[in-house]
């Protein structure tokens, strides 16, 4: 078993608590319960163990993007001047502050070291994010956008067939 797995021993029912949850996370303990063949209180036992273990972290409620007005995607890889844990540290705590950024990742194998997943409205909004905030963190030296045409696949449910 690798290091970084849970030592959580998952059964059938935990496996379908969690594909249910991951596909609505506001299901009441009721409906999970008959979903997943279980009575209500040994349901709400079983998800309050996983919460402890930290396997569920929380549950959240996903938005449409372009009903929101939110209909450009940008995937940025950003490129740093120095590979030191405070230039790091720095840029990393600067993205945590800026409600357009969804992800952020230090990456390997490209001549990049972060990619970002920002959501804004279009491309003037993303060119004062590119411009008035995302250039200005020290450090930056690099920045090349992609923009997202049409998305494919876009899921939250991690492959539960590995448990």
């Amino acid at each position: 078993m690798n290091e970084t797995a849970n030592p959580h021993k998952f059964d059938r029912f935990d496996r379908r608590i969690l594909e249910e949850l991951q596909r609505d996370g506001g299901l009441s303990n009721q409906t999970l319960a008959e979903r997943v063949g279980l009575s209500a209180s040994p349901c709400s036992r079983r998800v309050r163990a996983l919460e402890e273990a930290g396997i569920i972290l929380r549950r959240v409620t996903l938005l449409d993007r372009r009903k929101l007005g939110l209909s450009l995607t940008v995937l940025v890889h950003i490129s740093m001047d120095r590979h030191t844990p405070d230039r790091f540290d720095n840029f990393e705590q600067k993205v945590r502050g800026f409600p357009q950024v969804q992800e952020c990742y230090i990456i390997t194998g490209q001549e990049a070291d972060y990619q970002l997943k920002v959501v804004v409205p279009d491309m003037d909004h993303y060119q004062e994010f590119l411009l008035n905030r995302l250039t200005r963190i020290e450090g930056v030296t690099g920045v090349h956008s992609s923009f997202v045409l049409r998305r494919v696949l876009d899921s939250t449910e991690l492959p539960l067939g590995y448990l």
